[in-house]
């Protein structure tokens, strides 16, 4: 999934009273799913419907896959400063997730011009998630692990729909003014990041790791 394509309708607060399936036209509802189509990894609005035909990994030859709403939280993930440094992320979050088309993890952080890809050195990541097995069911192209380092010190993980990431990256495009973002925007994501701990699951210290 590409920044253009997954952050298309994250950009800009949604200003259509009553949003519509883009697959089949129906009414899709304020609290509607996702698909991610894989041939152009744009995410699509979709109703209850097309959202449960395409929930299925029975097909893999699919072209749309639809966006799971399972929600993990470790607060204390198993990775240090220089892992942090070696994946060469430059800022205090990002999220990971296998893209199919290439074969690999694709590693993105929000910034104010979008979701920014970072070149993933493919060693380090296999071996931080491998200490991490609560983590490693992450499912290809609709679901990330959102990483978060926290300022106190130490990282916290949570595994994150796709459509979620996407949303981070609309906030920070939104918010962000000046050099370093402005009180409005950390006043976003901490409320984000709060959203996200309400909604998931804490995964067990012994099965999240605890080298953070």
């Amino acid at each position: 999934m590409t920044a253009a394509t997954g952050l298309r309708r994250f950009r800009t607060r949604d200003t259509e009273a009553a949003p519509r399936c883009e697959l089949c036209g129906e009414a899709a509802g304020e609290d509607h799913g996702h698909v991610v189509n894989l041939e152009t990894r744009a995410l699509l609005c979709s109703c209850a419907g097309c959202h449960l035909l395409f929930s299925h990994d029975g097909d893999s030859r699919r072209r749309y896959r639809g966006v799971p709403r399972r929600h993990l939280h470790a607060p204390s993930f198993p990775l240090t400063e220089a892992d942090w440094e070696e994946m060469r992320i430059p800022v205090r979050t990002a999220f990971f997730f296998r893209n199919s088309a290439l074969g690999r993890i694709v590693a993105c952080y929000p910034s104010p011009a979008g979701a920014t890809e970072s070149l993933l050195p493919h060693d380090t990541w296999e071996r931080v998630l491998s200490a991490c097995p609560a983590m490693a069911g992450v499912l290809p192209d609709v679901e990330a692990l959102l990483v978060d380092r926290r300022p106190e010190g130490g990282f916290t993980c949570h595994l994150a729909p796709i459509d979620a990431c996407y949303r981070l990256v609309g906030l920070v495009r939104l918010h962000w003014k000046g050099f370093d973002g402005g009180p409005e925007v950390w006043r976003a994501i901490d409320g984000f990041f709060a959203d996200l701990r309400r909604r998931g699951h804490r995964v067990p210290e012994s099965q999240g790791g605890g080298r953070g």
